[in-house]
């Protein structure tokens, strides 16, 4: 019954926002706030706060922000320009440009759009990642037990690990929401006007 309560508890966290996603009208204020925590967390895996250039991995940024937001940022080029640049100016130059990508993927596709597809990726990635941590919450429970042999509590190692699950979970949710986000290849109205215009030429072609 331990067991059972911890996964319980899990789940009345993961279907309470599953309930609210369902029922908001809008996540912009969600998406917002998680992509400044993911970009935050990004920049300060390579430019420590308060940090000296000596201790930036300024390449590794580059190229971490092309594989997971699409986009390229010539960093290392610009802090050669700019002598007098710090760890904070390139954390807020990364965000800042981060959100022009955003609102320039929603002027592209309009408001109503990007919220419809805002709260599409945000339940998916949920789902997702809920049946996956449901499978390793069994692999835990399965092997908890061999922990006595090493003179812990099964039961608190259990609530321990899984808490770390649950966690780790977590922040993998609101990394991929944002990295899908912003990866996701978004057509204009004018285009997909356009390709149906194409698509009726073609299907007028072969009567």
């Amino acid at each position: 019954l331990d067991y059972d309560g911890v996964n319980n508890d899990q789940r009345k966290v993961i279907y309470s926002q599953r309930d609210e996603l369902l029922e908001a009208d809008s996540v912009k204020d969600n998406i917002e706030g998680i992509r400044a925590d993911v970009v935050a967390e990004t920049v300060e895996r390579f430019v420590p706060p308060e940090s000296i250039d000596d201790q930036w991995d300024l390449p590794g940024l580059e190229a971490t922000i092309e594989q997971e937001f699409g986009q390229r940022l010539p960093l290392v080029a610009m802090a050669q320009e700019q002598k007098e640049l710090d760890a904070e100016g390139i954390a807020r130059h990364v965000q800042e440009t981060l959100d022009r990508v955003f609102a320039d993927k929603e002027a592209s596709v309009g408001p109503e759009t990007m919220r419809m597809l805002e709260k599409h990726i945000m339940l998916n990635v949920l789902d997702e990642n809920w049946k996956q941590h449901l499978c390793r919450m069994v692999y835990l429970r399965q092997g908890i037990h061999l922990r006595g042999y090493a003179q812990k509590q099964p039961k608190q190692e259990y609530k321990k690990e899984a808490f770390e699950l649950f966690s780790e979970m977590l922040d993998r949710i609101k990394r991929e929401v944002v990295t899908l986000l912003a990866r996701v290849r978004t057509r204009s109205e004018a285009e997909i006007a356009a390709m149906e215009a194409e698509e009726r030429r073609q299907a007028e072609a072969q009567l």
